[in-house]
């Protein structure tokens, strides 16, 4: 059979791979990985070298390999006054290795041992030799403030890092990276791949040996906690440099109060400076100052850089922020049944510390010898023994006594925590008569926060091609950490756990806010996005305010149905259906109505029962941080809703793979959505829904009122600037009256005011982006070169900003490229035909002019179109389904058909 054959030929290429006989040196949760998956690629681990038991504790590749029965040696030391012990090196012969590899070895190796196998040994660096030699290589890589990092495995010389190249891998540094964020990210799991990668290069005979460059090389000494003060009088870039080139290892310190203060999570600080308590540091260029977001200290150069936590010399950790609060928190009375935990959770603390006699109250975690693989270690066993606690690494080094771990434990249990007030870091901007507070960074699981990386990107206003703000540029790592808080939500948090009704009266709490707040949001909408004001607050915002209180309102009417079925006879059978909310849900949604496409979404999704991580368009990204801000005002628990900024790229294209996505909802281009479903199937089969792109067709026949076909006809075409996704790509006009609806048509394009959206006369504001300008103008281009008539506009506005004419076009015949493809602007595109209406592959919307009901009738039922307007256009309603046909998507927005997107159906039956 086929699947025999393939397996048999799986079966063959693994057994005749060629394998060697391995002797692993080294130590650590990497060597542990390097052994692990070596073995699963079929080598032979003959023997393993170690470091001794610290503590009682063995090392994590002692505890894997003496776990399997490979045999393990743990030398204290391979040399005696620089000569090999000789008992030790017969010891490593005997076993018998065609290869040494030494993932990370923190002793000295002598030539004998390191020249005796066939191939030699090969050595895991974590730098781009011949830069960084040394055993600080990641320290020194962040100090200098490289925009490259990486690692090479190279062959095993008698110099100190100095043997042949064997392979290199690199990757970018980010703004904000640490030690340990980049190791996590790229230098550990990469280099366990580069070892196996490069031992079956060794066994196939393919493995170069390239001489290292003398140029360029380096080598720096060993960081220690000793030499890691940092010096507070250079740039602040070179002092945040510092810092996070010894985050967590060993750690920078300074002094404060006379005391050694070790600084961790330094960012650059981009915008303005919070307000802030002074507090003077040992040379400093000028007084810190301790915020609300955290420590805030100044280069020479004038500018800033912030530091999040502080760890004093007796271990304990606090936030930055808190460095001036007074006095410890009071203790809480244990009930019962949280004694009985906190004494399961001794018995954790036990299993790990297993060299400590007994776990006091007062036994410090670090201080008995744990490292930072234990604090792992540590979260996780909690967290399995007491599901919904929202545990972090960062608590641990919070409250590093038992006594104050189970105090901090007890407080998220009871949700004590989860009281503190929402900090935001705004970008003002005085417009409009008012002042508007925009937040700019990520908002993840209740709170406002720097992307993991550090990058920001500009927000440009459209009116003038200006910066707004800088707003926070989303990683992968942001979109993990952002559906892990979703997940922990909908499983865990009350939001999950949330009658009905209750939820609903929440998304009406958040309706009130948005419309408390609609003038501020108009106004953001319409610096971002470039939509005039007046229509801004009735429609991109009043349309929001309306789709929340509707789907508000559903939240307790979501219902499933008795089914009678043929009975077990003699017993008897119940049937019925349940609907219940997916899980985790994205949404992914486009620039042209930020505010409105995010409320059409989301409130379906969250009347639903569902969490969400959202990503709005990366040029316009600010009503949906203002819309987080307002959700926590209202109420809404912390993880439900998810607000990523960032490029589809990386944000979008992690979420439709995510694994514990369970929904992707999307509005957009058609090539996109395609992309968007083809990862969705590929990762784990997550439900879809996609509103794509559109070609609409509007019918004018000569019954029709000119008047108004002429009024709505504009409105088709020239709504919200013509970025509208249901905006008539093709107008096929009667013949008998198609000169004079054109010329009628220009006559009304030559009145509109094109100005600043802000301004209440004006009619047509800005284009979103200089790109989508740029795009629109090439429309044109292509059109006059195809042979279409150009009969107005088609240029842009001789002003700043990204403005351009409303434009009109004639004598489009089918094969042209503005016939077939969708302007997404100001751009109408006239016929004199009819028949041809439905020859498009998209079908979102149509309409039909005329005032014989016999023929609309007739025209709508044959339109290929997930909506059909007569005598009207751009009429939606929060309580009618919107959505395309074939290549314009499937799924509804609005309407009770959007609830059934976010909802699932379960059958039971019962037997009585």
């Amino acid at each position: 059979s086929r699947w025999t054959q393939s397996t048999v030929r799986v079966w063959s290429s693994h057994q005749y791979q060629n394998k060697l006989k391995l002797a692993i040196i080294g130590q650590s949760l990497f060597g542990q990985e390097v052994y692990s998956n070596l073995r699963k690629q079929g080598h032979k681990v003959v023997g393993v070298f170690t470091v001794p038991d610290k503590d009682g504790k063995a090392d994590p590749l002692a505890v894997a390999a003496e776990k399997e029965g490979t045999p393990v040696f743990k030398f204290p030391r391979w040399r005696v006054k620089g000569k090999p012990i000789p008992e030790v090196v017969d010891a490593y012969k005997a076993v018998g290795a065609e290869l040494n590899v030494m993932p990370f070895c923190s002793q000295f190796i002598p030539m004998n041992v390191i020249d005796h196998p066939k191939h030699g040994s090969i050595i895991y660096h974590p730098s781009i030799l011949p830069l960084h030699r040394g055993a600080s290589a990641i320290n020194w890589t962040l100090i200098h403030g490289d925009k490259k990092a990486g690692f090479t495995v190279f062959w095993a010389d008698d110099g100190l890092d100095t043997g042949p190249i064997l392979l290199q891998r690199q990757c970018d540094v980010e703004p904000n990276d640490t030690v340990d964020t980049l190791y996590n990210r790229f230098l550990f799991p990469g280099g366990i791949k580069a070892m196996v990668e490069s031992v079956q290069l060794i066994a196939d005979g393919k493995a170069p040996r390239t001489p290292q460059p003398e140029e360029g090389a380096s080598y720096e000494g060993i960081q220690k906690k000793s030499n890691a003060k940092v010096n507070l009088a250079q740039p602040a870039e070179a002092i945040h440099n510092w810092i996070r080139g010894h985050d967590k290892v060993p750690g920078a310190w300074t002094v404060i109060d006379g005391q050694s203060v070790t600084l961790y999570g330094s960012s650059m600080l981009g915008g303005s400076v919070p307000e802030g308590q002074p507090l003077d540091i040992e040379g400093a260029s000028q007084a810190a100052r301790v915020t609300k977001n955290g420590l805030v200290l100044y280069g020479t150069d004038g500018k800033a850089l912030l530091v999040k936590n502080l760890q004093f010399e007796d271990g304990k950790m606090i936030p930055a922020s808190k460095y001036f609060s007074s006095g410890e928190s009071a203790s809480v009375e244990l009930t019962d049944d949280e004694k009985t935990m906190a004494e399961e959770i001794r018995n954790i603390w036990k299993g790990i510390l297993s060299n400590v006699p007994a776990i006091e109250d007062t036994t410090d975690f670090f201080k008995s010898g744990a490292a930072s693989m234990d604090v792992v270690r540590l979260v996780e066993e909690v967290k399995q023994k007491c599901a919904g606690v929202q545990l972090q690494n960062e608590d641990v080094y919070m409250a590093t006594t038992f006594q104050d771990f189970i105090q901090m434990f007890v407080r998220k249990l009871r949700g004590e925590d989860q009281e503190e007030e929402l900090v935001v870091d705004y970008a003002t901007k005085d417009v409009n008569n008012m002042t508007v507070k925009m937040p700019y960074q990520c908002f993840i699981n209740g709170k406002f926060e720097d992307s993991e990386n550090g990058k920001t990107y500009d927000s440009i206003s459209p009116t003038d091609g200006s910066v707004i703000c800088k707003v926070s540029y989303a990683s992968v790592g942001d979109v993990d950490r952002a559906v892990a808080a979703a997940k922990e939500a909908y499983e865990n948090g009350p939001w999950g756990k949330m009658n009905p009704r209750d939820r609903g009266s929440l998304l009406y709490r958040l309706a009130d806010l948005m419309e408390e707040h609609q003038e501020e949001l108009a106004t953001i909408e319409s610096i971002d996005s470039g939509a005039v004001y007046t229509l801004a607050l009735k429609t991109h915002v009043g349309m929001s305010i309306q789709t929340f209180r509707y789907f508000a309102g559903w939240c307790d009417k979501i219902q499933g149905k008795t089914i009678p079925i043929n009975q077990a006879r003699p017993n008897r059978n119940l049937t019925f259906t349940k609907k219940e909310p997916l899980g985790v849900c994205a949404i992914v949604i486009p620039w042209n109505y930020p505010l409105m496409m995010l409320a059409w979404k989301s409130a379906a999704c969250l009347a639903a029962g569902n969490t969400l991580v959202l990503k709005p368009a990366q040029v316009t990204p600010l009503t949906a941080l203002k819309f987080a801000e307002l959700s926590v005002k209202a109420g809404i628990p912390k993880g439900v809703i998810n607000i990523l900024p960032g490029s589809g790229g990386v944000v979008g294209q992690r979420l439709s793979e995510h694994p514990d996505i369970r929904k992707l909802g999307f509005t957009g281009s058609t090539p996109i959505g395609k992309q968007i479903m083809k990862s969705c199937a590929v990762s784990n089969l997550k439900k879809v829904s996609l509103e794509l792109g559109g070609k609409s067709p509007l019918l004018i026949f000569s019954d029709c009122d000119m008047d108004k076909a002429v009024r709505m006809g504009m409105s088709s075409v020239f709504f919200n600037k013509g970025e509208n996704c249901i905006a008539a790509g093709r107008l096929f006009v009667e013949e008998s009256i198609h000169d004079e609806f054109i010329d009628r048509v220009v006559e009304e394009i030559k009145k509109m005011k094109i100005g600043d959206p802000l301004d209440r006369s004006t009619d047509h504001g800005p284009q979103n982006h200089k790109a989508h300008l740029d795009k629109l103008l090439e429309y044109c281009e292509i059109g006059v070169k195809e042979g279409a008539t150009l009969v107005y506009g088609g240029t842009r506005v001789d002003r700043p900003g990204f403005f351009m004419e409303p434009t009109v076009f004639t004598d489009v015949e089918d094969h042209m490229f503005l016939a077939k493809e969708e302007s997404f602007g100001p751009v109408m595109v006239g016929n004199e035909y009819h028949t041809r209406a439905n020859d498009t592959e998209y079908g979102l919307a149509s309409g039909v002019f005329t005032r014989d009901i016999n023929k609309a009738m007739y025209v709508s039922e044959r339109l290929e179109a997930g909506t059909v307007f007569v005598n009207t256009y751009n009429k939606t309603d929060v309580a009618t389904p919107f959505g395309g046909f074939k290549q314009s998507g499937f799924g509804k927005d609005l309407g009770e058909d959007a609830l059934m997107e976010y909802l699932k159906t379960k059958a039971v039956t019962v037997e009585y």
